[in-house]
């Protein structure tokens, strides 16, 4: 299997982001869906009004599929790496998941990076 937990990968980044990187936290297969992977973005400047400094850095919890990871990531930077803590944005995703209402990224990460600070900017949420 080419993901593992616990890496940390390049990936095809937005302008101005070339240092982010991203984690995989967790790995599940669905029936329907096939195989969740679950992924932290880090180092990035997303624009939001909550943020002291007028930027978030990072997205703890995002659930993609294996090929819209495939289609994004460029090299494995460390095989094993201090995860962020997302057990809360997961436990969120996973309860509304069960109940129909989220769902699972299918577009690359740069893409949910421009949606995800689209969201943040409009107040319009998004869950996952």
């Amino acid at each position: 299997m080419k993901y593992k937990v616990g890496q940390e990968w390049n990936y095809k980044t937005r302008k101005g982001e070339e240092s982010s990187t991203l984690k995989i936290l967790k790995i599940e297969e669905y029936p329907e869906q096939g195989k969740v992977i679950h992924i932290s973005i880090g180092q990035l400047k997303v624009k939001s009004p909550e943020s002291k400094d007028g930027f978030a850095n990072e997205l703890t919890h995002i659930p993609i599929t294996e090929e819209a990871l495939d289609e994004s990531v460029t090299a494995l930077k460390n095989e094993k790496v201090k995860l962020p803590n997302y057990i809360e944005g997961y436990d969120y995703w996973k309860k509304e998941f069960d109940k129909g209402n989220a769902g699972i990224f299918s577009i690359s990460v740069p893409e949910i990076v421009d949606l995800m600070e689209e969201s943040i900017r409009t107040g319009n949420g998004i869950a996952e």
